[in-house]
């Protein structure tokens, strides 16, 4: 038989946690499906977020879990594998194991993936001391040597950005050739004590685990304790696509068209946290997610409301 509730969630990260606290605390008869595979997993502490900074992202997830249990959400283990749209406007929702599911709305907060430079020691080091935001990360390494590993000429942007948390930084070209570089850019790296090595990276060098050094392909080594580098990311965005919402290319992958609350270009479709853009850190996930929700309850309410007055 299929399951039926009022909103899907599709994705148990703070986007879609959130989105699920206010759709409980609505009386909204909610599911949250979630995969357990969050972006910041490799992280040992989330930043930024107002009264919960330093907070393990693990214990962070745990307690939102409780919270929208106090409220009747239910939380499944599972991977959303298809979702149609059937003639009422409303979501057939199947699972990996073969569940079907029935939503009248229904939320897409997957979420997007890392793919990492495939240099030597990245990935084992990715959450440790190779990094990618110095809004997450750069206070708790400050004033200790970086390196920033360039992947297109947008790297001299991370570049400049880092040099707020240490005076000792370099620049690791790797792919990048030098005549990539702006002048413009080539003057700020300067005016920020930036140095520019050409080269391509071959390894980084960990010893009692911990980095202390960048080596190039010719052999030279670098001595560096932290590496900053710029993942691709890549939206998940497979919903999306089977139900039809158009997307938005941008620099960072494609992402779904959506308002100012989130709703995509398919009636019913939500989309929040990373699955609707790329810049969303967690407390900005948490505050799609709620917008979210507030404005499905909402929907749900004058749609009912319609329906009965038209009786």
């Amino acid at each position: 038989m299929t399951e039926k509730y009022e909103v899907i969630v599709v994705g148990g990260g703070t986007a879609g946690l959130s989105a699920a606290l206010v759709l409980g605390r609505a009386r909204r008869r909610t599911l949250v499906v979630d995969a357990c595979e969050p972006r910041n997993a490799p992280a040992a502490h989330m930043h930024g977020y107002l009264s919960r900074d330093g907070m393990p992202p693990a214990e962070f997830l745990a307690v939102g879990r409780e919270e929208i249990a106090r409220y009747g959400v239910e939380l499944r283990r599972g991977r959303v594998v298809d979702a149609v749209r059937d003639a009422h406007g409303e979501f057939e929702v199947t699972l990996a194991e073969g569940a079907a599911l029935h939503a009248r709305r229904l939320v897409v907060a997957t979420g997007l993936k890392d793919e990492l430079p495939t240099v030597p020691g990245v990935a084992e080091r990715f959450g440790h001391d190779v990094l990618h935001c110095p809004y997450c990360h750069g206070w708790e390494v400050r004033d200790r040597a970086f390196g920033v590993l360039a992947s297109t000429p947008m790297s001299v942007h991370q570049a400049l950005m880092v040099s707020q948390w240490s005076k000792d930084v370099t620049l690791f070209l790797h792919t990048v050739a030098e005549d990539e570089l702006a002048t413009e850019d080539l003057r700020r790296l300067a005016a920020a004590g930036v140095a520019v090595v050409p080269g391509e990276v071959a390894e980084l060098v960990v010893d009692d685990d911990r980095l202390t050094g960048v080596r190039l392909a010719d052999g030279t080594a670098h001595d560096r304790s932290v590496l900053f580098v710029a993942p691709r990311p890549v939206p998940q965005i497979g919903l999306f696509e089977r139900l039809g919402a158009e997307l938005n290319e941008t620099p960072f992958g494609s992402y779904p068209v959506v308002d100012e609350r989130g709703q995509t270009t398919v009636p019913g479709l939500w989309a929040a946290g990373n699955a609707g853009g790329f810049a969303e850190q967690v407390v900005n996930a948490a505050s799609r997610g709620y917008r979210a929700g507030a404005a499905i309850n909402g929907e749900l309410l004058m749609t009912d409301l319609d329906a009965i007055a038209r009786v």
